[in-house]
Parts: C-alpha cells; sequence; structure tokens
C-alpha cells in the first residue's frame, strides 16, 4: 500500500520550480483546498495547542486496516463502465489534445492536452466516485464530478488563455459542453 500527497501553496512559489508536464501527469489529481470555516478553524487551533484528541471525547479515529482498502479496491475495480461513458472519456481528453475538432476558442487556449495517463485517471475516478456514490456502474455525471481534479493539472495553457483571463477550469467547462456524451 502506498500512496503520496503533496502541497502547493498557489499564492507563494519563490524559490521553488515548477514540475515538468511529464511529473505533473503522474498526480492522480490537482484538488482545490478552500480555506476552512470559523468551526474548523477554531478545532485547528485546539488540535494544535494539543486541546483536542486527548480528552476521550469518542472521536479518535482508528486507522483503516490494509484489508479494508484492498477490499475496497477491489470493489472500485468491479464498478462496469459501459462503452458509452469509455468513450466520453476518451473524447474529454482527445478533445483537449486536438481541441480544434470542438472549438477555435479552445484551440487557441490549449498549448498541451492530457496524455493517455488523463484517461487513465478520469476512468478510475468516475469508478471511484460512482462508488462512493453507491453504484456499481458508472454515469457520466461521475466523470463531469471529477474531470477537473482530475485534469487541471494536466493541461498546459497557451499565451492566449492568459491573455484571455482563462483559467485550466475555464477551459474544462468548456470542453464539457462542447463534448457529448456517445
Amino acid at each position: 500500500l502506498f500512496m503520496v500527497m503533496a502541497t502547493q501553496n498557489p499564492i507563494e512559489q519563490e524559490g521553488t520550480y515548477p514540475l515538468p508536464e511529464a511529473q505533473m501527469d503522474r498526480f492522480l489529481m490537482h484538488v482545490l483546498v478552500d480555506y476552512p470555516d470559523e468551526a474548523a478553524e477554531g478545532r485547528i487551533i485546539r488540535l494544535v495547542r494539543g486541546e483536542e484528541g486527548t480528552k476521550g471525547d469518542g472521536e479518535d479515529v482508528p486507522p483503516i486496516a490494509q484489508d479494508v482498502v484492498f477490499a475496497a479496491r477491489e470493489e472500485i475495480h468491479r464498478v462496469a463502465v459501459s462503452e458509452a461513458v469509455e468513450k466520453y472519456v476518451v473524447d474529454l481528453v482527445f478533445a483537449t489534445r486536438y481541441p480544434g475538432r470542438y472549438d477555435e476558442k479552445l484551440e487557441s487556449w490549449i498549448h498541451v492536452g492530457g496524455s493517455p495517463r488523463a484517461s487513465i485517471a478520469l476512468d478510475k475516478c468516475a469508478r471511484v466516485n460512482a462508488w462512493l456514490e453507491g453504484r456499481d456502474h458508472v454515469l457520466p455525471e461521475d466523470v463531469r464530478a471529477i474531470v477537473h481534479g482530475v485534469l487541471r493539472h494536466r493541461l498546459k495553457l497557451s499565451y492566449d488563455a492568459s491573455a484571455d483571463g482563462v483559467s485550466a477550469n475555464d477551459v474544462i467547462d468548456t470542453l464539457l459542453q462542447k463534448v457529448a456524451v456517445a
């Protein structure tokens, strides 16, 4: 069992170097985490002070056993993906590589699109989403629910996108409008 998580400060990057596309592509998702609400931030302060989690308040969560993780993996592998949903996944990623087939603006905004790893990640994450929703099959909604997290770090946008104030999320929103479900 092996997993790596990394954080990235979106504001301050002085003294750091951006990862090359090939390394970014190896991250399954790029999840945006917002600031905590007031109650959560207060709890964070108390946790750091050592005032929470040591009172025996019943909130101690035991670690998940490896066999439970492996069983969940097996269940997720059994989540069915129809040919139509598989085609939708492939079409979304292909649209990042060949955006001119879908829209002139997309073509001007995308400098480098997703690799085959993007398709693999979309498929994997859509199956996880379906499993978390209690289904044994993937719906197009599962793909749409996770596509931003899977693609946002895999797209290299052009100068035109930057000049137009277009973000990776904006590009993905446009892709979702232009690429039809098979």
